[in-house]
């Protein structure tokens, strides 16, 4: 096998090399090796005093002291650069101070270009040192030769992605093996439910600790698979044994199985889910491969601003109640007459309106009492609807409305949900969704 701890330790001395030279601002020759290719044969040349420190730094972490809790990310080069410090930020800001105690997070940066490695490096020094320094962010990079040929691997470009994947992970659940009692699966492009760790560690103490292989904590793909840290020796080397076989979420199925759980433990609601955005695609047959996956008589929320009055997390935001994707704004404690209002960017006719409160496994967290109203009349330099018009009241949390009339659903410029009456503690909105009248989308 061409995996190492060797290799698996000095990778790491390498990543804490890269991120000395972004605090300590990296001379400039050193900085154009780093826009030179992954497999160069150029190497980095580190002062004696600085590679002191970073050894120095490495038996600080060999000592730290172990965490409940690890949680794992593998990231790689995306279009949307900040989704890795996106999902840090939402998983630091989910989290109260004692229970980030309990948390070491893991950062495998498996992508081999330098040049994002280095910027990718700057920016988490910048905006998490503090976890860095006190030991409880670890950034790790895997070296190439762990990686097998592209010979090896049969010339399906789909195949190559989940092996190296897997492979990916490997490295990941190899090095995380001794820092926690629990290592939790993430992704790198996901947000977090807050206060997840004490959810976890609930579900956790209500199982006997020796009675289950995996739990989940999410229902998409590998995201929120839990496992204790004395299994991941062993799923490293399953992984690593059918990296080429099939994609990660399936060998961790298959790994589940040979550890004798035969059926899924699901956690719910779900803790995690994945962050999607928009986006403008520069490959043609990416972009008709999710022109094929969307549904054409799904809604199309047409771009707009959202605006509200109830109380904000740093995380979860009130714009993401109106993306098309799994994210949600959650807030708590409402009161009468608080509201969450889309305006959008331009008159637009309607012909569907669905608003959708609470966890989607059990409802909880539903706006109990509210209604929904279309807004007209524009005005101001920060435009805010003159008029409204109720469309409807919700309905244990939710309302449909696909019946709008003409005269109603015609020149709508503003969505507004409305709180009805003072409700104590969470509430989750998960969607707007706005269907604009087909003939007029190209208005």
């Amino acid at each position: 096998m061409w995996f190492s701890t060797r290799r698996c330790f000095l990778a790491i001395t390498g990543i804490v090399f890269l991120w000395l030279f972004m605090v300590l601002n990296i001379p400039k020759e050193i900085e154009d090796n780093q826009k030179d290719n992954y497999g160069s044969t150029k190497k980095l040349e580190l002062p004696e005093d600085l590679q002191n420190i970073a050894f120095k730094y490495m038996e600080k972490i060999q000592k730290r002291k172990k965490t409940w809790l690890t949680v794992g990310i593998s990231s790689v080069s995306r279009w949307d650069k900040s989704s890795l410090l996106y999902t840090l930020t939402s998983l630091y800001h989910s989290l109260s101070l004692a229970e980030q105690n309990r948390l070491t997070v893991l950062v495998h940066l498996a992508d081999s270009n330098l040049v994002w490695l280095k910027e990718t490096i700057s920016h988490i020094s910048r905006l998490f040192g503090t976890q860095i320094l006190a030991g409880k962010l670890l950034l790790i990079h895997a070296p190439s030769d762990i990686y097998p040929t592209e010979d090896s691997i049969p010339d399906e470009a789909h195949r190559r992605k989940f092996s190296k994947e897997n492979i990916d992970h490997a490295f990941l659940m190899s090095f995380a093996t001794n820092l926690s009692t629990y290592f939790l699966l993430l992704d790198d492009n996901v947000f977090c439910s807050p206060n997840f760790i004490t959810h976890i560690h609930s579900k956790v103490t209500a199982l006997k600790s020796d009675s289950w292989a995996v739990l989940e904590f999410s229902n998409m793909g590998f995201l929120g698979k839990l496992f204790h840290n004395r299994d991941l020796p062993r799923l490293a080397h399953f992984l690593l044994l059918f990296h080429k076989e099939k994609p990660l979420d399936k060998l961790i199925l298959d790994f589940r199985t040979l550890l004798v759980q035969q059926n899924p433990i699901f956690h719910k609601p779900f803790l995690f889910y994945h962050r999607q955005l928009h986006r403008n695609f520069d490959d043609q047959e990416e972009k008709n491969m999710v022109v094929q996956e969307t549904d054409p008589n799904g809604p199309n929320n047409p771009p707009g601003a959202v605006f509200t009055d109830m109380k904000v997390y740093d995380v979860h935001l009130p714009w993401e109640a109106y993306t098309l994707d799994e994210s949600f704004f959650w807030t708590y404690d409402v009161k009468k007459g608080n509201h969450l209002t889309v305006i959008l960017n331009r008159p637009a006719n309607l012909s569907k309106v669905q608003v959708m409160t609470g966890s989607i496994v059990d409802g909880k967290y539903i706006l109990e009492k509210g209604q929904v109203e279309l807004g007209y009349n524009p005005e101001g330099m920060l435009q805010h609807c003159t008029s409204y018009a109720i469309l409807g009241y919700l309905i244990q949390g939710q309302l449909f409305e696909e019946t709008i009339t003409k005269i109603q659903g015609y020149h709508v410029s503003c969505v507004r949900l409305v709180v009805n009456a003072r409700q104590v503690g969470g509430l989750m909105i998960r969607h707007i969704y706005i269907w604009e009248e087909k003939a007029d989308r190209s208005q």
